[in-house]
């Protein structure tokens, strides 16, 4: 019998491997710090395993959930929304256009700025250590930032391209692709194949995927519990 894949349960083989140090909870279930994502996930749909995974949503918090299937709702919590999702992977390589943009590295220093940009953009779920789960570059114009992209999700062998956004008033101009080429690209250099995770119904933002090497592998769901 074959293995399972790594991504079809990406939270628990992210927060089980490389990024262990960025848990909380217990063998039974796991969460990222609520600083740093609501992503968590459970060993398994066991009452012990359900009831600690409650127990991982602060008072006024959430946890959000990428799985197959939509997940059993734990006891104590309302499910908020469910979403499907296509996951996306680029075993064959990335293909981008050439392009002239001067990318910088972002880190602590900018947090601000890049939650500002994400508060204002919605690119997925992003808190104030958000930038702490891998790494993000971004590109500034006259001093500002206005386009980003990082890591996100690393189990092991695969690192996720996410937090990918760009202030309105600088869209249509190739950021987004050449930030998400960029960031591929370095995943691919070490030796790692990137991935990504998109609303399925986002058909512009998909056909983008898809041209840049991106291919369809699942679709799965990313569903947000809270407290009742």
């Amino acid at each position: 019998m074959d293995s399972p894949h790594p991504l079809d349960r990406p939270i628990w083989s992210a927060l089980t491997t490389r990024q262990a140090p960025l848990a909380v909870g217990d063998g039974r279930a796991l969460r990222f710090h609520p600083d740093i994502a609501l992503f968590a996930a459970a060993t398994d749909q066991s009452a012990q395993a359900q009831a600690a995974l409650a127990a991982l949503v602060p008072a006024e918090g959430n946890i959000g959930l990428v799985e197959v299937d939509i997940p059993p709702t734990p006891p104590g919590l309302v499910q908020v929304s469910t979403a499907l999702c296509d996951q996306r992977i680029a075993e064959n390589g990335i293909t981008a256009r050439r392009n002239e943009l001067v990318i910088e590295p972002l880190g602590n220093k900018d947090s601000a700025e890049m939650l500002a940009l994400a508060t204002l953009t919605k690119p997925g779920p992003f808190f104030v250590r958000t930038h702490e789960l891998g790494r993000f570059v971004g590109v500034r114009i006259e001093g500002r930032l206005v386009a980003m992209a990082g890591e996100r999700l690393q189990p092991t062998g695969l690192t996720e391209v996410s937090g990918v956004c760009t202030h309105p008033d600088h869209r249509g101009k190739g950021y987004a692709a050449a930030l998400m080429a960029h960031v591929a690209q370095a995943i691919l250099a070490r030796g790692e194949t990137p991935f990504l995770h998109s609303y399925s119904d986002n058909d512009g933002a998909n056909a983008l995927y898809e041209r840049m090497g991106f291919a369809l592998r699942r679709r799965v769901t990313f569903t947000v519990f809270a407290r009742s």
